[in-house]
């Protein structure tokens, strides 16, 4: 099948239920046909199509648009290396465990995300155990409450950069905090943490790379979408323009970093035993800052990023 129409496949959660999200550029053909699923339904949330995750509304979607448009499902089948070894999601210690009077629990629905996500049971008890640190530490405030007023400037102003994550970026008290962090701010570091995160806010993330950051972390993928690039020297060219520390980590390419005009490039590592990709991102972007506050060269951030990352995964969870 010869065609340029294209359909990406998308995970959605919406009001705690699961949806395919179908993204698509605006096209008379497939904005026409789109209407005949049954129960597609318009998520001004995600600023897509969707409707219920089902294997007969899957099956409806390629039988649908079969010798019409290409159905993308690259991040919609998507499975960590961890799911490869056949481990089943398992939060049953999450509802047996002991816990103290007053203590707040994560949310059911912040579980169903990282089912989503795919992520190894290790990473998920981390994750949420970091979850419930932070809102416990608000312990007389719901998670809702929490807001800008409740970061501690001082700190900020004391620390030689902040790291920022797009995870956490959203439109109103998610923005509000991001932008009095920034103000008190040496120097901004921010990761674009996901495909979804990029797409859903790429208006909002192209402005903070231009006009607020000074170090913006991405994979291939993100970046690319961030700008809409067509190739490689596209996202080149974009990064000398911005004059920005823009550091790209490309898989089995290796990672670069394009700061003054200059590109600068670290191979990946070779022969691992790769078990599980989560937090390949996070350990490369730890690496990297601390080569940069201690004044290493860029070559040099690049290969503690590289080696970190390399670190992680070799092994189940998401952390060293």
């Amino acid at each position: 099948m010869k065609t340029n129409k294209f359909i990406v496949l998308k995970h959605l959660l919406i009001e705690n239920k699961k949806f395919i999200g179908l993204k698509f550029n605006s096209d008379k053909v497939l904005n026409s046909l789109i209407k005949e699923l049954d129960g597609i339904i318009w998520s001004p949330e995600f600023n897509l199509y969707c409707l219920p995750n089902s294997k007969i509304n899957l099956d409806a979607i390629f039988n649908l648009f079969r010798g019409v448009a290409w159905i993308n499902t690259n991040y919609f089948f998507e499975r960590s290396n961890s799911k490869k070894l056949d481990e089943d999601f398992d939060v049953k210690w999450f509802r047996k465990r002991q816990k103290p009077t007053g203590y707040k629990c994560c949310p059911e629905s912040y579980l169903e995300k990282l089912e989503l996500k795919h992520y190894a049971n290790n990473t998920v008890k981390t994750y949420v155990s970091c979850f419930e640190r932070f809102i416990n530490f608000y312990n007389s405030k719901d998670l809702d409450q929490i807001d800008e007023n409740d970061i501690n400037s001082d700190a900020i102003k004391k620390s030689e950069i902040i790291f920022l994550e797009g995870y956490l970026w959203d439109e109103g008290e998610p923005k509000k905090a991001f932008d009095k962090a920034i103000t008190y701010s040496n120097k901004v570091a921010m990761s674009l943490s996901d495909l979804f995160c990029v797409e859903r806010h790429k208006k909002h993330f192209l402005e903070l790379a231009k006009n607020k950051l000074d170090i913006i972390f991405a994979n291939e993928q993100e970046i690319t979408s961030l700008i809409d690039a067509n190739s490689f020297e596209e996202i080149v060219t974009f990064s000398k323009q911005i004059k920005k520390n823009v550091v790209i980590t490309r898989g089995e390419k290796g990672a670069i970093s394009i700061l003054n005009n200059e590109l600068i490039e670290c191979e990946a590592q070779k022969n691992l035993n790769i078990k599980d990709l989560t937090g390949a991102g996070d350990l490369f972007a730890a690496g990297y800052l601390h080569g940069i506050i201690n004044n290493l060269s860029i070559k040099e951030c690049l290969i503690k990023g590289t080696e970190l990352s390399s670190k992680i995964i070799q092994k189940i969870g998401a952390r060293i």
